[in-house]
């Protein structure tokens, strides 16, 4: 083979590497499903669909003025603050009641068949009743948003402080250590994927939460935005709402991710290397 042939037959090689790199890399790939949804999706509301059905180049006419309005911005935060409030409440509490069912067979056995019967619960079958209680305020939309997120991290939390390896357990016995640093040194650090994967459920379940009690007690907050564009058919103003929220859940993971490589460090070491 001569030499201008080498050269052609290794440029062609340079260049289906670098596509083939280019088709494998995972933002690529991410692009691109992304685009063939939309494209999907465009063609066949377009088709199909009424006119007023929400589509990609409705959405994006209409997402400039939706983003500057001030009062979209106030149903965004008054959700966001009710979900990282209640998260927050579900939290501290549900990580304490979850070690207690891990390590207390009393409590467990007291507690567990309640635990699961509420976790399994939806929702929307509690919600009259705390509409109830607390009223069409606020209290409601934190009470729904505590009731969904609770369950997740005590399972999750349970499930972890049980599984810790009991020889860890032992050490900390053979060096005099207390109850409570037992908890706080040995147990609870055991018990953190699972903590970190009932705090993943937990996020999703207090953003459908909130947005389901503002569906039902009709109190400022992007779900009762959403009711309402839909019910006046602006579906693609509607769709802007639905696409902050997905970007919430979005920035959540994507925040937890970070706060667990650079405080816990030792955590999934192997796959962020990988």
């Amino acid at each position: 083979m001569s030499a201008p042939d080498i050269a052609v037959e290794r440029a062609a090689n340079g260049r289906a590497n670098g596509l083939r790199a280019l088709l494998l890399n995972d933002a690529a790939v991410r692009i691109y499903a992304g685009l063939a949804i939309v494209l999907v999706w465009e063609i066949v509301v377009r088709l199909f669909a009424p006119p007023f059905v929400a589509r990609p180049s409705g959405i994006a006419v209409a997402l400039p003025a939706v983003v500057m309005s001030g009062a979209f911005w106030d149903n965004v935060g008054a959700t966001l603050a009710a979900v990282f409030e209640g998260l927050a409440i579900a939290f501290a509490s549900g990580t304490l009641v979850g070690l207690a069912m891990g390590r207390i067979r009393a409590v467990d056995r007291f507690f567990e068949i309640y635990v699961s019967g509420f976790f399994a619960m939806p929702m929307v079958a509690i919600l009259p009743l705390i509409s109830l209680w607390f009223g069409y305020t606020g209290a409601a939309r934190l009470a729904t948003v505590v009731f969904a997120s609770f369950f997740s991290i005590v399972v999750n939390v349970a499930d972890g402080a049980r599984a810790v390896p009991v020889e860890f357990i032992e050490v900390s016995r053979a060096f005099r250590g207390s109850a409570v640093s037992r908890i706080l040194d040995v147990i609870l650090p055991a018990s953190v994927p699972y903590l970190l994967a009932g705090l993943r459920l937990a996020a999703g379940r207090a953003l459908i939460g909130a947005v389901v009690a503002e569906f039902f007690t009709a109190i400022p907050g992007l779900g009762y935005y959403i009711v309402f564009q839909a019910r006046t058919f602006h579906h693609n103003e509607a769709f802007v709402a639905v696409m902050v929220l997905a970007a919430a859940g979005v920035l959540f993971e994507i925040a937890l991710r970070h706060a667990t490589a650079r405080f816990l460090p030792w955590y999934r070491r192997g796959e962020r290397g990988a």
